[in-house]
């Protein structure tokens, strides 16, 4: 699909063309996206060709849908325009003002096969997707917006932040930056958690987006501040139970996706593989297995399977082979969906359709390498 970039904020300069007062090294902590060490990582960590081809579907189905400002929204209709007419796929979502949510959703699987602003199939809708941010930052660093909320900051600090880190790109360094400051200043200063608006009492599936930006942020060298990271600490003591082993929501408990969360943060945060608390809430997760059927619930798929794929070892193959061909079977295959997933279970299924539904499905086919191993 080709782009009418109503905003261009990164400069037009064809990658073979940049300056190299433009460019700064790109970081390692994303080489697992490009070959030979993403070709490695698939194959070892349980890949497919099959998985592979549902990720390239489902990219052009995304891509199919990018708006003419770059940008994308929850409520994807009409759809690309094929001989004159519509091609509408069924459950648009109903977060359509949340574009900058929408936006980040979409980007994300784009930069997790390894497809940047600078090179790749899809430079030009990256491009898009990284004009749209930017251009809709405001002047504080905040990405907040009707509907959006502290979720669509957190995930478009994860896109800016990637699509800084993989190329080094300096014209990004700044919008990087200032989206992290937003992060630490919506913190909530007493619990250490994020909500809905800043300085809420936390919960622990909007902390989940925070943290992934802070830690995505210090990858492409954007530090978070240590008070920052000591009161996420802190928030996460007090909704865990037993130990540390499970998680619940605002307060104590044990609910499989907020379990997921914790597990992930916990780890990025330190934790080493032989903590037994890590290690009793990952066998729980593995016996619980991941969410299938018509209402699979893809939030907590998407956070089960990192985290059952960062222990490793027989946890991960349980999981990624019912995780894997449950995703490559469920695609659809024809019509004006192929290529996309739609499950009317869990967390924001509705809210973000088949947009936010494809994401997530996507992401989680690209776990293989889309981040660098922990342990």
């Amino acid at each position: 699909m080709k782009v009418d970039h109503r905003i261009q904020l990164v400069p037009k300069i064809r990658s073979d063309e940049m300056p190299a007062a433009l460019s700064l090294p790109a970081s390692d902590a994303f080489a697992c996206r490009k070959a030979p060490l993403k070709t490695e990582l698939l194959k070892k960590l349980g890949g497919s060709d099959a998985s592979e081809a549902a990720v390239a579907a489902a990219l052009q189905w995304i891509a199919d849908h990018q708006l003419p400002d770059g940008g994308w929204c929850f409520d994807h209709r009409p759809g690309p325009i094929v001989n004159g007419r519509p091609r509408i796929s069924d459950h648009p979502g109903t977060y359509a003002q949340a574009r900058n949510g929408a936006t980040a959703m979409a980007v994300l699987p784009f930069l997790g096969a390894g497809h940047t602003h600078k090179e790749g199939k899809y430079g030009d809708v990256v491009k898009g997707a990284i004009d749209y941010l930017v251009g809709h930052m405001k002047p504080d660093g905040s990405m907040l917006e009707s509907q959006g909320t502290m979720y669509a900051h957190g995930l478009a600090s994860i896109a800016l932040c990637e699509a800084f880190a993989m190329t080094g790109d300096t014209q990004l360094k700044a919008a990087a930056q200032d989206s992290l400051k937003f992060v630490a200043k919506a913190q909530d200063p007493v619990g250490g958690g994020w909500r809905y608006s800043p300085r809420q009492p936390g919960d622990t599936s909007v902390f989940g987006w925070q943290m992934m930006a802070i830690k995505t942020g210090d990858a492409a060298q954007v530090r978070a501040n240590p008070v920052t990271m000591r009161l996420a600490d802190k928030f996460l003591d007090t909704v865990q139970a037993n130990r540390g082993s499970f998680y619940g929501y605002t307060s104590p408990g044990q609910g499989p996706s907020t379990t997921a969360i914790g597990l992930l943060c916990r780890m990025y945060m330190g934790w080493k593989k032989d903590n037994e608390a890590l290690r009793r809430g990952v066998q729980w997760l593995s016996n619980q297995g991941p969410s299938v059927g018509n209402g699979a619930n893809m939030y907590y798929n998407y956070y089960g399977s990192q985290v059952c794929r960062q222990y490793g070892d027989k946890v991960w193959d349980k999981w990624n082979s019912k995780m894997r061909d449950f995703l490559v079977a469920s695609q659809s295959k024809q019509g004006p969906s192929q290529g996309s997933w739609f499950f009317a279970g869990g967390h924001g299924a509705e809210a973000g359709g088949r947009l936010y539904n494809t994401s997530l499905a996507t992401m989680i086919l690209e776990v293989y390498y889309r981040h660098m191993p922990i342990y």
